[in-house]
């Protein structure tokens, strides 16, 4: 089986390898860029592509599709951001000074 051959993959596997590349598709990400990270994560989550034969399996890990959705900041505004950048920057001025 050549590198890059998806067929010892699960249907599940593949719909979530395609609904990740929509998303990073969406976000801007190149196409190519996109399938990469997509399956890259799939790997890290399942394990890779699913063999044959009994007690093989492992148990899927989610932390890297929970992490996605946090990245970024947007869950404070701009202007909270900035009032929190001037109250920081107001205190180690006046620790520096006294």
């Amino acid at each position: 089986m050549p590198r890059g051959d998806k067929s010892s993959y699960t249907d599940k596997q593949k719909r979530k390898a395609e609904h990740i590349e929509e998303g990073y598709v969406d976000r801007g990400v190149s196409h190519e860029e996109a399938e990469r990270r997509a399956w890259a994560t799939v790997n890290k989550e399942t394990g890779g592509g699913k063999k044959s034969g009994s007690g093989r399996g492992k148990a899927e890990n989610h932390d890297s599709s929970r992490k996605g959705g946090r990245i970024g900041g947007s869950d404070q505004s701009h202007a909270k951001r900035s009032q929190a950048a001037k109250k920081g920057w107001e205190t180690r001025r006046k620790q520096a000074n006294g």
